[in-house]
C-alpha cells in the first residue's frame, strides 16, 4: 500500500499497519510526539489500522486537532483523578472544546482546594504514564460492564445507540475505563501542561428539567510556556469580565431576595443607559424617520394567541394567571410587536403613508432558565431599543438594507463594529411544526435576505432552526471575553404576521393589501450592551459613555471654591464632573481617579486659579498641558458631541 505523506512523499508498505507504527518507521521523534493521525482528511485515532492506499498527516500538539486530541485525554486522566478522590462520583461526559476540555459529574460541588488536589492526583497519573488501550464490545455487554461500575449516565448513553452498535472504550492502565469514542493519545505520559479553571453547576444533557451536574473545566498546552501564556490570558479575561467588573465600578448589583435574572442597575450605570437611550431616541426619530409608541407591558392571553406566540413561546413567558379557573389570563410582554400592531391597526392607512416606522424604548420579560443567565447579557427583564416596520412589499428590500445600516452606524459609533459576527437564522424545514408559513415563502424570503447581503458586501453564515416561528432574520452577534456567542442586534423579515393580525393599507386601485413588516433592534438590549461596552473597554469608557467625565482635583481646601467654580462650568454645558475636596495629597487623588477610569482629571492651584486655568492630566495622553477653562470645555464638548473615541496613548502609571 502506499502512504502519501503531508510533504507529498510516499511510503510503501507490504502488509497493514497502525497509523503510530508508520510514524515510528518516519521518525521515532515523530512518533513520540504524535497526538493524532489525519486520514483523507477525517481525524482518527494513532491506533487506526491502515490497511490500503491513502494520505496521511501525522498530527502533533502544534496542530489544532492533535492538541485537541491533548485535551480529551486529559479529561479522561481528570476523570480517574475524580474517581480516585471522590469513589461515589458518578461520570458523565467529557469532551474537549475549543480552549480546553470539561468533564460533568454526578457528585457535591469541587471547591477551589478540590481543584488542587485533583491537578496533583493528575499529576501521579501522568507520571505513571499508562497506556490508553482501546476496545469494542457489542451493546449489551456494554450496558452490562457500565452498570456492573455503576455509572448510570454511561449506560443511558449506551441506551441511544442503535441496537447493533459497537461500543468503544478506552483503559487506562488497571484503574480506569471510559466510553469513548477518542481520538486519544498512546499514553498518559503525552500530557505536558495542563491546568484547572473552574467548577460550575452544569445540567444534564443542558436539559434543565434534568439532573443537575458539576462541571470542571480544565486546559493544557502542548508547553508550559503556551499553558503561562493562556493562563495570563485568562487573568486580563477575569479583569474585563462585566459580571465582576462592572459591580466594582458600581454599574449594577443583583440581590438574592429580588431574584436571579433582575439586575439592579446603580446610578452610574443608569446614566450610562441613559445616555445610550438618549442618543439612539434621537438617533431613529430625528434621523432616520421612525415615530414613537408606548405600549402596556402585560397583556392578556389573547394577543399572544393571536401573535403565535401563546403555542411558540409560551414556555418562555410570565403568565399571569390559570386558564383553568381564571376568566382573564395575563402575560408580561416578551416583545412588543403585537402591541404596535394595534397602533397601526388603529386607523386606516394608505399605500402613500408607508413605510411606518415605529420604535419604542420596550422594557421585555422572559422566562430564561436559571443556568442560562449571567451578568447582564442574559436577564428576565430587560430593555431594548425595539422597533417594527410596517412596509409595501415593493419597499421590503430597500428598508430591510436600511435598518441594516442603522445597526452598523451604531456598532461603529460604539466602537464595536469589528467584534462581530453575522448570521443569516434560517427556518428548518425538518421541523416544519415549530413555524407558520408555507415552505415556499420560507425558501424565498431567506434567497432574499441572502441577496442583500452579498449586494452590501457582508460576510455571514448561515444557521439552520435559528429562525423565529414567524421569519427568518439577520442575527448580528459578539462573543463575551470568555468565548461565548450572544445575539446583540436582529433584524426579522416577517411576511406572516400581517394577516393574523388583519393588517392592511389601501393600495392606489383602492384594494385591501398586506403589509410586509421588519422586527428589529438598532443597537439591541441596553443591560446587554452595556456588558458588552464594559468588556470591550475594560471600564474605560470612550467620554460620551463615561459615568463620570471630569473630575477637578483641588490641591488644598484653598482651592475648593475654585474647583467649585470649575465644576460650575463644567455642568453648564452638560459635562458629567465632580470635585474630590477630600483633604488627601494630589498624588493619591489622582491615583483614585485612574482606579475609577475617570478620562480626564483637572488639578487646580494657586496659579490655575490666578489665571483662570486648569492643569488637564487625561487617561489618554497623560499631562496635557494647563488650559484655559474655556479651551478645556471647548475641547470635551466636542469630543463627547463627536462621540470621538480617543486612543490611550500612555499606559496608566502603577
Amino acid at each position: 500500500m502506499k502512504i502519501t505523506l503531508k510533504d507529498g512523499s510516499i511510503k510503501e508498505y507490504a502488509e497493514a499497519m497502525s497509523a503510530y507504527d508508520i510514524a515510528r518507521d518516519i521518525s521515532e521523534g515523530l512518533a513520540r510526539a504524535a497526538c493524532a493521525v489525519e486520514i483523507n482528511g477525517e481525524v482518527k485515532d494513532l491506533r487506526t489500522v491502515v490497511d490500503s492506499d491513502c494520505e496521511m498527516n501525522i498530527l502533533t500538539a502544534k496542530d489544532s486537532e492533535g492538541l485537541r486530541t491533548v485535551r480529551h485525554t486529559c479529561s479522561h486522566v481528570l476523570a480517574e483523578a475524580v474517581k480516585r478522590l471522590f469513589p461515589n462520583a458518578k461520570l458523565a461526559i467529557g469532551p474537549s472544546i475549543d480552549e480546553g476540555f470539561y468533564y460533568d459529574f454526578e457528585s457535591e460541588p469541587f471547591s477551589r482546594e478540590d481543584l488542587d488536589n485533583l491537578e496533583k492526583e493528575m499529576k501521579k497519573i501522568i507520571k505513571e504514564g499508562n497506556r490508553l488501550e482501546k476496545f469494542t464490545l457489542p451493546r449489551e455487554e456494554a450496558i452490562a460492564l457500565m452498570k456492573e461500575k455503576e455509572e448510570p449516565y454511561k449506560v443511558e448513553l449506551i441506551e441511544d445507540l442503535p441496537e447493533d452498535a459497537e461500543i468503544s472504550f478506552y483503559k487506562q492502565g488497571e484503574g480506569f475505563t471510559d466510553l469513548c469514542a477518542g481520538p486519544h493519545l498512546m499514553n498518559t505520559k503525552g500530557i505536558k501542561a495542563y491546568k484547572l479553571i473552574s467548577s460550575s453547576m452544569a445540567y444534564w444533557r443542558g436539559d434543565s428539567n434534568k439532573a443537575q451536574l458539576q462541571r470542571i473545566y480544565g486546559t493544557a498546552f502542548a508547553t508550559k510556556d503556551e499553558l503561562n501564556a493562556y493562563l495570563e490570558h485568562l487573568e486580563d479575561i477575569k479583569k474585563r469580565d462585566h459580571n465582576k467588573l462592572g459591580r466594582e465600578m458600581e454599574l449594577f448589583t443583583t440581590v438574592d431576595v429580588i431574584g436571579q435574572g433582575l439586575p439592579l442597575i446603580m446610578p452610574k450605570g443608569v446614566r450610562m443607559i441613559q445616555t445610550l437611550q438618549r442618543w439612539i431616541e434621537d438617533l431613529e426619530d430625528n434621523e432616520w424617520g421612525y415615530i414613537r409608541t408606548k405600549t402596556p407591558l402585560m397583556a392578556k392571553s389573547d394577543l399572544y394567541k393571536i401573535s403565535g406566540h401563546w403555542d411558540h413561546y409560551k414556555e418562555g413567558m410570565f403568565v399571569l394567571g390559570d386558564e383553568s379557573k381564571d376568566k382573564e389570563v395575563f402575560a408580561l410582554r416578551p416583545m412588543t410587536c403585537p402591541f404596535q400592531y394595534y397602533v397601526y391597526k388603529n386607523s386606516q392607512h394608505s399605500y402613500r403613508e408607508l413605510p411606518l416606522r415605529y420604535s419604542e424604548t420596550s422594557t421585555l420579560f422572559r422566562n430564561e432558565d436559571s443556568g442560562e443567565m449571567h451578568g447582564l447579557t442574559r436577564v428576565r427583564q430587560f430593555t431594548i431599543t425595539e422597533g417594527h416596520l410596517v412596509v409595501r412589499p415593493d419597499q421590503m428590500v430597500e428598508e430591510f438594507k436600511n435598518c441594516i445600516a442603522l445597526a452598523r452606524h451604531c456598532l461603529k459609533t460604539l466602537g464595536l463594529e469589528e467584534d462581530v459576527t453575522y448570521h443569516l437564522s434560517k427556518w428548518d424545514p425538518e421541523n416544519k411544526e415549530k413555524y407558520i408559513g408555507e415552505p415556499e415563502v420560507w425558501e424565498e424570503t431567506q434567497q432574499h435576505m441572502r441577496d442583500m447581503m452579498h449586494e452590501l458586501g457582508i460576510e455571514f453564515v448561515e444557521d439552520v432552526g435559528e429562525a423565529a416561528f414567524y421569519g427568518p432574520k439577520i442575527d448580528i452577534n459578539a462573543k463575551n471575553v470568555y468565548g461565548k456567542e450572544d445575539t446583540m442586534v436582529t433584524i426579522q423579515w416577517d411576511a406572516l404576521l400581517a394577516e393574523q393580525f388583519d393588517m392592511y393599507y389601501i393600495d392606489a386601485n383602492g384594494d385591501k393589501i398586506r403589509p410586509y413588516i421588519i422586527h428589529r433592534t438598532s443597537m439591541g438590549c441596553y443591560e446587554r450592551t452595556l456588558a458588552w461596552l464594559i468588556e470591550k473597554y475594560a471600564g474605560k469608557f470612550p467620554t460620551w459613555l463615561c459615568p463620570e467625565q471630569v473630575r477637578v482635583l483641588p490641591i488644598s481646601d484653598k482651592y475648593e471654591a475654585y474647583a467649585k467654580k470649575v465644576e460650575a462650568e463644567l455642568k453648564k454645558n452638560g459635562v458629567y464632573v465632580s470635585v474630590d475636596a477630600r483633604s488627601e495629597k494630589i498624588g493619591y487623588k489622582i491615583r483614585e481617579s485612574r482606579l475609577a477610569k475617570v478620562p480626564y482629571m483637572l488639578v487646580v492651584g494657586e496659579k490655575e486659579e490666578a489665571d483662570g486655568t486648569v492643569s488637564v492630566r487625561s487617561r489618554f495622553a497623560g499631562d496635557e498641558g494647563v488650559k484655559p477653562i474655556a479651551e478645556f470645555v471647548e475641547q470635551i464638548c466636542k469630543e463627547i458631541r463627536t462621540k470621538e473615541i480617543r486612543k490611550e496613548e500612555v499606559q496608566e502609571q502603577k
